[in-house]
This record gives structure tokens, C-alpha cells and sequence, in this order.
């Protein structure tokens, strides 16, 4: 009985301090030290120099092109050219009935021929009256009419001669030829249409597609607000660099080759307020279709004391200003309002508010309000958590 009442206390006091612990065990944990100092990485602003380029929409066109178009009247026989394919300057396209056509040759011909015949016995016959008159063997007004008649011969054989020219040249246009080389669309007519000279529809229509061009618009206001930047100082040209065009393509893509600016126009269009600039770039491949929507990404020109800072580390107000946190001298967080250029890769261009030796907070803004104390760590972009090596206060005062 003592054996058993020994073990029922024993069980009694061991579920109690189990109870304990267990009890202990669910408390809430603690929390972090109070007064902790939070950590914030952070970018040093130094001005760099950038290349400013504007990245205008446009399209892209043919570098050449021709309208097929009959230049004399007739049937057509034959069509020489697979559509859509490559022809060269001077490559036969269609034919036309030539029949009629060498028919009048053929009389024109015989027309010179004899218009030829008659001259001769005219232009015999004032030689020798010229001869004639001189010993008044025939009378000057017979002299007269020989000389005219021959001048008249002269007039009907070059009139023929002319005459057969004509018929040569139509007979010539029966064969319809490329006028350019280049890539051929579809035939607007088939064997056994009704041709026209000159008329309003083209037959097929010829492009040259190596190289192209593409037109930009840009507008005035733009093109104003780049001359003042020039003119200030804050952009300078950019040597040859000034004249290449890269092209973005309407996925994303980047295209492989670059352009070179040609021309800027100078008439504004009314209804855009815009000029066009042209640049022209090779397309060996074919890639660049005329009408193709394009972007073009120009230069401007060379900032040569540009601040960027990256795109994470800037915030919006509710009045949708631009800020960033930056930690100053005594390492504590202040805000500042900044002007934005543009977007140049992962980084926005700073017109103001910001100068070199800033130290921008890039990661751990959500931590951190203005006023705070901070330690400020260098920003690593190849660590997935942005923390570098510490960095010394900035010396400058702002």
C-alpha cells in the first residue's frame, strides 16, 4: 500500500512540472533589441558621362519605288515574273501584242524608204539647174522652184525618218521592262487583259528593299527644348556617334544593324507639330518591310556630367512628385523632391536634386522614414539582398 501511494505521488509531481514547461514553452517569443539601428544599402552619386538618346516611333519604307505601267495600248500576252519575288532593271515583266506595232514599223519603214527614193532625183536636178542659172541656161525662177521642192523632200524625209523612230520606240514598249531592280508585288492584271497606255492602275509595283528607309516624327517641342540643352551647355555633340540610329522592332527585339541619320525636314506638319527625320539602314535580309512599325533610338548628344540613380530607390508622393531617401552626414534619413529627365536603362536621368557624394537609399526604404538614424551599407546588385560593405558618412552638407 506505501509501494502504491509512493507512486501515485511520484505521477502526480512529474505531470505537474511537465505541465510547467509546457506551459513555459507557448509563451510569446521575444522580439529584437529595442533601440536596434536599421541597416540600409545605399548608392554614392557620381556624376558619369551618358549618351542621351530619344527613342521615337515610325515606320519603315521602301528605299525605291516604281509603278508598272504600260506605255502603249494592247493585250497581254505574257507575264515574265513570279510575284513577290526579286527582279533586276531591265528584266522583261510582261508583253504585250506586238502585231500591230510591227506593222507600223514596217510601213514607217517603207515610208523613210521612199520618202529616201524621192530626194534623190529632186537633189540631182538643182545641182545641176544651179549650175544652169549661173550661165542663164535656165531661168531663176525655175532655179527657185527646184530649190524649194528639195528643201521639201529634205522636210518629208526626216519627217518619215521621225515617223519611223516613233514606230520603233512603240513597238519597243510592247515589252514591258523593270525599271529599278527590287522585290515585285502582285500583278494587277492577267494574260489576256486589256493594257492602256499610261493608265491610273499599275500593272505590279517594284520596291527596293536593301537598304530602307525609316521616318521619325519628332516634335517641335522637342526639337526646341534639345537646341536650348545645346545651346547651354548641358548637351554637346556626339562626333560621329551623332549620326547612328539603332532600331527596336515592333516585338522588343533589337535590330541587328545600324542606321545612319540622313536628314531632318524643315516643314513642320500642321497637323502633328512635327518634322520628319529619315535614316536609312541596310536590310541584306529583308527583315524591315515598308510600313513596318518601328522604333528608332537616336542620339541626341553627350551629357558629360549626368547623375543617375536607380529606378528602385525613387519613390511618388500622392501629388506624384518624385523622391528619394538619402542619408547624410550624421547618417540619419532625409527626404528629397527631384526633377526627372528620363528613364535611361534600369536608371532615371536627375535634372535636380541631388549632387554628387549622396548617398541614395536603394533597398530597405520601407524600414526607414526621414529623420532617422540609419547605418548605411554599400548597395551590391550581384547579392540577392543588396547588402555591401559599410559606407563612411558623406562629408558634404546639404
Amino acid at each position: 500500500m506505501i509501494n502504491q501511494q509512493c507512486r501515485n505521488f511520484f505521477l502526480t509531481v512529474s505531470g505537474v512540472l511537465l505541465t510547467g514547461l509546457l506551459l513555459a514553452g507557448c509563451g510569446k517569443p521575444k522580439g529584437p533589441p529595442q533601440g536596434q539601428v536599421p541597416e540600409v544599402a545605399v548608392i554614392i552619386v557620381q556624376p558619369e558621362r551618358v549618351s542621351i538618346t530619344a527613342e521615337l516611333a515610325g515606320r519603315a519604307s521602301a528605299f525605291l519605288v516604281a509603278e508598272v505601267r504600260p506605255q502603249v495600248s494592247g493585250i497581254i500576252q505574257k507575264r515574265l515574273f513570279n510575284e513577290g519575288g526579286d527582279v533586276k532593271a531591265g528584266d522583261l515583266l510582261y508583253q504585250i501584242d506586238p502585231a500591230f506595232y510591227e506593222a507600223a514599223y514596217a510601213g514607217a519603214k517603207a515610208t523613210l524608204a521612199r520618202a529616201e527614193a524621192n530626194l534623190l532625183p529632186v537633189r540631182l536636178k538643182a545641182e545641176r539647174y544651179k549650175d544652169l542659172v549661173a550661165i542663164e541656161a535656165v531661168s531663176r525662177q525655175n532655179y527657185d522652184d527646184i530649190a524649194a521642192a528639195l528643201k521639201q523632200s529634205e522636210a518629208e524625209l526626216e519627217i518619215a525618218r521621225a515617223a519611223m523612230e516613233t514606230a520603233r520606240i512603240n513597238l519597243a514598249y510592247t515589252g514591258i521592262t523593270a525599271p529599278i531592280s527590287g522585290r515585285i508585288g502582285k500583278s494587277s492584271v492577267t494574260i489576256g487583259a486589256l493594257a492602256t497606255a499610261y493608265q491610273p492602275m499599275a500593272l505590279a509595283t517594284i520596291q527596293q528593299l536593301d537598304p530602307v528607309y525609316v521616318d521619325v516624327p519628332q516634335s517641335t517641342a522637342e526639337l526646341l527644348r534639345l537646341r536650348q540643352r545645346m545651346a547651354d551647355g548641358r548637351l554637346t555633340h556626339d562626333g560621329k556617334n551623332q549620326k547612328k540610329v539603332k532600331l527596336i522592332m515592333e516585338d522588343g527585339t533589337p535590330y541587328s544593324l545600324e542606321g545612319t541619320l540622313q536628314f531632318q525636314d524643315v516643314t513642320v506638319d500642321p497637323t502633328t507639330g512635327s518634322v520628319i527625320l529619315r535614316a536609312v539602314f541596310p536590310n541584306p535580309e529583308s527583315v524591315l518591310l515598308p510600313g513596318m512599325f518601328v522604333r528608332a533610338a537616336i542620339t541626341e548628344g553627350v551629357q558629360e556630367q549626368a547623375i543617375l540613380v536607380p529606378q528602385q530607390g525613387v519613390a511618388r508622393t500622392s501629388k506624384g512628385e518624385a523622391t528619394v531617401l538619402v542619408v547624410d552626414a550624421e547618417d540619419k534619413v532625409q527626404q528629397r523632391i527631384l526633377a526627372l529627365d528620363r528613364a535611361i536603362g534600369d536608371k532615371w536621368l536627375v535634372s535636380s536634386g541631388l549632387n554628387p557624394g549622396d548617398r541614395v537609399i536603394v533597398e530597405g526604404v520601407q524600414k526607414v522614414r526621414p529623420g532617422v538614424s540609419v547605418k548605411a551599407v554599400l548597395f551590391d546588385a550581384d547579392r540577392k539582398d543588396g547588402i555591401g560593405k559599410t559606407v563612411p558618412p558623406s562629408t558634404e552638407s546639404h
